[in-house]
């Protein structure tokens, strides 16, 4: 991490999990648990059912909520989507945009991530946008020009001023709820290259005010470990951010004093 530059950013991914009445009560456990320290910034993306349970269970707190899905519309005949400003307008501030099993298992194209992409931001929204490889392609060695591929389309068309607002999260595919994590090295290594396509793009000032965050399989026992590298500004957390205990040791960890 660098806070020098950029903020650390640990956000919680529920995927399908919770209802809003045990999004209640995780809300209770976490705040009595919560860190005094503000230098992380601290994020729970819920289902959308869960949305307004936890906007106001988290609303005496910096805790931000976000979505896990976002429709490129703004509005029309899109049964079951929903639309930016519908986010917005609730109070939701982050959505995370290209997570791999919306790639894999609902067939969003780099395209589709772009147009979401576009969506977010022009209502006001914070994207966490998921980049990663599969174990194939990290085989085969063809990892950086999976991630270039995924950053630059993903980024298309968007300007600089609104760069500042976007995270990205590095979610090597083969790591995701497996337990399996690439070495601290080798996540850094990807972030770095990450920060490298961004200063092409945008120039240096804004790639190192970019965060960029380690997605696959972060947990309390490796979190320190991955973000006490210097291209590492934070987590987008699966499995472990369902415990309160468990998310908020991750959040001990991103609150260490690394440089």
């Amino acid at each position: 991490m660098n806070r020098k530059y950029r903020k650390t950013v640990i956000a919680g991914n529920w995927k399908m999990n919770h209802t809003a009445t045990q999004t209640r009560a995780f809300a209770e456990s976490l705040k009595a648990i919560l860190p005094k320290s503000k230098w992380c910034e601290i994020v729970v993306c819920v289902p959308f059912v869960n949305l307004p349970a936890a906007l106001k269970a988290f609303r005496d707190t910096r805790i931000a909520i976000g979505a896990q899905n976002v429709h490129y519309a703004p509005s029309g005949a899109f049964t079951g989507e929903i639309s930016a400003e519908m986010l917005k307008d609730l109070g939701v501030r982050y959505v995370i945009v290209g997570h791999s099993e919306r790639r894999q298992m609902f067939g969003e194209t780099d395209e589709i991530i772009n147009q979401k992409m576009h969506a977010a931001l022009n209502a006001g929204l914070s994207p966490i946008l998921c980049v990663g490889e599969t174990l194939e392609q990290r085989e085969l060695g063809v990892t950086m020009e999976r991630i270039t591929l995924q950053v630059k389309t993903a980024l298309a068309n968007i300007p600089a001023d609104r760069i500042r607002r976007v995270v990205i999260a590095y979610e090597p595919i083969w790591a995701i709820g497996t337990g399996k994590t690439p070495t601290v090295e080798q996540a850094n290594e990807v972030c770095e290259a990450i920060r490298t396509i961004i200063r092409k793009l945008y120039g240096a000032r804004i790639a190192r005010s970019v965060s960029i965050q380690y997605g696959g399989s972060m947990n309390e026992h490796n979190a320190e470990g991955l973000l006490a590298q210097p291209d590492i500004d934070g987590g987008l957390i699966g499995g472990a951010s369902l415990d309160p205990d468990t998310f908020i040791a991750i959040v001990h960890a991103a609150n260490q004093d690394h440089a």
